[in-house]
């Protein structure tokens, strides 16, 4: 489970923006006032009304998310008795406020981490609405993938190679969730992955316990990229990286020399733990990298009265794509985005 520095934020909905400058990072705070499941977003950017459902061929843009659920487990569940006991432990009533937060967050494709099973995530994303994509491994936590219907998407062989540790090993690893969704043009493979915690901003040549094991992970990310470029798909990579990415960072430097790739959070810090940056990310690549809506990144936050520990450490973290769009859009200029509070 990652484990970050602060507790969320509690004072309000707070965008900070980062311009990308090597080494360094002058963020702009822009305020904004709670508001339940409100969405506040530039003029250009209407997002006040729920989206339409999402044909097998899209007629406008897909919103993609990635959202770390801390730990959601059925508390009736038989997995239950077996988890850590510091755990978040949810009532009823935490259920139907994250199923709130979902709804209100109206993702079409949504990376989950740290799920038990495919019943407890579908409490947050109803069967009617979503269907749900899980690893097979024999973990207690899984990534998951919710995908709206009535889209289309087959389920590919789990990244097993992302668990590095030997079979022997008192605590595996988790594999990765590997699903190709039909979006009416070119099929988008997905992989949704949770990575080993530890090396938030270490050195590659870190030696100690977590970097060289992320450092292994990365090596196996690397393949699966080189895969999906050699193979002209487009691909999207999210998920809890556990790492505080930006474009010069050598662990993503790694991946970006198997193929070119886009790192939407590039350039921002995240409203949630007090504006440190990200470690949730939605990584593009292939033909995926043109599909960006450009200032489309959003995070979601928690209203300032509920209780984030029974919610999740975490902020769901969202794009849009557009499959349709096939010219490159320039670099956007950052400028100061309005709050997500809630997507």
């Amino acid at each position: 489970m990652a484990r970050f520095t602060h507790r969320l934020m509690r004072s309000g909905a707070v965008f900070l923006l980062a311009m990308t400058v090597p080494g360094t990072f002058t963020k702009h705070a822009l305020a904004s006032p709670a508001v339940e499941h409100g969405l506040i977003t530039p003029a250009s950017q209407p997002e006040d009304a729920p989206s339409p459902p999402v044909a097998a061929f899209p007629a406008r843009p897909l919103k993609l998310a990635t959202w770390n659920m801390e730990w959601l487990m059925a508390e009736d569940g038989p997995l239950a008795t077996t988890a850590p006991p510091d755990r978040p432990h949810r009532t009823a009533a935490d259920f139907e406020k994250l199923a709130a937060y979902a709804h209100h967050l109206d993702a079409d494709l949504v990376g989950l981490q740290e799920v038990d099973a495919a019943a407890t995530a579908e409490r947050i994303f109803p069967a009617r609405t979503y269907q749900i994509f899980m690893t097979d491994d024999a973990l207690l936590q899984h990534p998951a993938l919710a995908i709206r219907k009535p889209l289309r998407a087959h389920k590919n062989a789990d990244l097993v190679e992302l668990d590095v540790t030997p079979a022997t090993a008192a605590h595996q690893l988790r594999r990765g969730l590997d699903v190709t969704v039909e979006t009416g043009t070119t099929p988008l493979r997905i992989l949704v992955l949770h990575l080993k915690t530890g090396c938030w901003d270490n050195p590659v040549a870190e030696r100690h316990h977590s970097c060289p094991i992320l450092l292994q992970q990365f090596g196996v990310l690397q393949n699966w990229i080189s895969a999906r470029a050699a193979a002209h798909e487009a691909f999207v990579i999210l998920g809890d990286f556990n790492r505080r990415m930006t474009v010069y960072d050598p662990f993503f430097l790694l991946l970006n020399h198997a193929a070119p790739l886009s790192l939407t959070t590039a350039g921002w810090a995240s409203p949630c733990e007090n504006g440190s940056y990200f470690i949730d990310h939605i990584l593009l690549g292939g033909g995926a990298q043109s599909w960006l809506q450009p200032h489309s990144l959003r995070v979601m936050t928690y209203r300032p009265d509920t209780q984030p520990a029974t919610l999740s450490d975490h902020c769901a973290v969202s794009v849009r794509l557009n499959p349709e769009t096939t010219r490159t859009f320039p670099a956007p200029t950052p400028t100061a985005l309005s709050s997500d509070t809630q997507p």
